[in-house]
């Protein structure tokens, strides 16, 4: 493998990093920076929208504000470069599967998530002149689950 495609996976896996990040901390601006231009997101398979990358962090903004704590877990990280105008490693197709547990706010400090949910995306990215920058990500949740919350605790 030659080293110019090691830092490019490096790279690539930075965005995805900076991607979950981004989520978790509720940092919109950071999020839409990590766009392209023409960039989109596709949440429908979890109850959300698809649209332009500004449009989706303002949706994503409001139906994440109710939980204080987020944690996404991006694994199996799959990344292919692909070839644009006859150049190779111009585009990148990432494939990960994701664990996403979330509290509420108001939880009272029990530090088990209310909301724990799981599946796969699927990343594209293009290499611009500001460096690698997602095109398009795209959700498929496979499963999801509230826990049972036992009764509660008497304060003592």
């Amino acid at each position: 493998m030659e080293l110019a495609t090691v830092m490019d996976r490096l790279a690539v896996d930075e965005v995805v990093t900076e991607y979950a990040v981004a989520v978790d901390d509720g940092d919109w601006a950071a999020y839409r920076e990590l766009f392209t231009a023409d960039g989109r997101a596709d949440y429908r398979s979890a109850g959300g929208i698809e649209g332009e990358a500004g449009q989706v962090a303002g949706w994503l903004a409001g139906s994440l504000e109710p939980f204080a704590m987020r944690q996404h877990l991006i694994v199996n990280r799959q990344v292919r470069f692909g070839i644009l105008e006859h150049d190779t490693g111009d585009t990148a197709q990432v494939r990960a599967d994701y664990l996403n547990p979330m509290r509420f706010a108001g939880d009272g400090g029990s530090g088990a998530p209310d909301l724990v949910c799981g599946g796969r995306y699927a990343f594209g990215l293009l290499r611009t002149a500001e460096g690698w920058r997602l095109r398009r990500v795209a959700v498929e949740e496979r499963w999801r689950r509230m826990p049972e919350r036992g009764p509660a605790a008497v304060p003592g």
